[in-house]
């Protein structure tokens, strides 16, 4: 099997190729930043098609795609969202989605319960712990769960100014990788139709 994974949602954009070949291993991981003014998913293309061409591969010998839903970057979730639904009808393959808020739990260290709050604004987060995403919440909220409990906090750089923790968007963490890991788990599982691969609005987009 192997698997193309991708992710616009975030501050940077993360692309990478799997396999599945007597254990799973990573075969190509890009991190993409903006450039020139552009967003960086305006580069998902000609990523996708490097890495594709660096392993003498085509799209027709994908097995499966995996992506980040959300939250995030409305653009990016959109992006995201649309290329995977596009490409897995293409190549009539699975599609798995995974949260952001579980990708970015997984850089914890492993002797720690991961927490996550990322910006929602209006003084909410979207947060995430033991394993669930909790919705958008107030931060006075936040503060007193993480004063209850002994969590790892994974912020972005806004969130970290107020309620500390380690903010992801510090570090060139390899999210493209984990994200390929979580999507090789979800489709051992589920059955993953590109039909129902939708993104993760945990608030509605902004209007105009």
């Amino acid at each position: 099997m192997k698997i193309l994974v991708f992710d616009t949602c975030l501050d940077k954009m993360y692309v990478a190729l799997a396999q599945d070949n007597n254990g799973f291993e990573i075969l190509s991981s890009k991190i993409v930043e903006n450039k020139d003014n552009k967003y960086h998913s305006a580069f998902l293309i000609s990523t996708i098609k490097g890495i594709l061409k660096e392993n003498n591969l085509t799209p027709q010998d994908l097995n499966a795609i995996g992506i980040n839903i959300g939250p995030g970057s409305f653009t990016g979730i959109r992006a995201c969202t649309t290329v995977a639904r596009v490409m897995a009808q293409q190549l009539n393959i699975p599609a798995a989605g995974i949260s952001s808020l579980e990708i970015l739990s997984h850089i914890t260290p492993d002797n720690k319960k991961p927490a996550v709050a990322l910006d929602a604004r209006k003084h909410m987060a979207y947060f995430y712990h033991d394993g669930e995403i909790q919705g958008a919440v107030p931060l006075e909220e936040i503060k007193e769960f993480l004063d209850k409990g002994d969590y790892y906090l994974i912020t972005d750089d806004k969130m970290q100014e107020i309620l500390g923790g380690t903010s992801y968007q510090k570090e060139q963490y390899p999210l493209g990788d984990i994200l390929a890991k979580l999507a090789y788990e979800k489709l051992k599982t589920n059955a993953c139709k590109w039909q129902e691969l939708k993104p993760l609005y945990i608030q509605p987009p902004p209007m105009g």
